[in-house]
């Protein structure tokens, strides 16, 4: 199976910056597309950037001029870059494998898309 590790989060103040990185592992040809989305408490959970194969992005408008979404497709491993970080950042990001394939082993394996276990980032006013 395919497996989204996230690292990176923490806790900073506003107007800060972080990086989280997402590695990826297994069944990653399964997948096209990367993504972050978060969630806050109470909130539902919301796409912040995705990042096609070929290197196509798209943001969220609350987070566009502040975020970038990067990917090495040679080591598996997809970034998101934040800055000018604000308390409304604060939330839970998870890594999110998308654009499955249509071979039949990646349908037979994967019913969607595949997700991370998250990393909680505040952003402290």
């Amino acid at each position: 199976h395919v497996q989204l590790a996230e690292s990176g989060g923490g806790l900073v103040q506003a107007g800060g910056s972080l990086r989280l990185s997402c590695a990826a592992s297994g069944d990653t040809f399964c997948f096209s597309t990367m993504g972050w989305y978060r969630q806050a408490p109470g909130k539902e959970r919301e796409l912040v950037a995705r990042i096609a194969s070929g290197g196509g992005t798209n943001y969220a408008d609350s987070v566009k001029g502040r975020f970038t979404i990067s990917r090495d497709n040679a080591k598996n491993m997809v970034y998101l870059q934040m800055n000018t970080l604000k308390p409304e950042d604060t939330a839970v990001y998870y890594c999110n494998a998308d654009g499955r394939s249509s071979t039949f082993y990646c349908r037979s394996r994967y019913a969607g898309s595949a997700w991370g276990q998250g990393t909680q980032v505040t952003v402290s006013s």
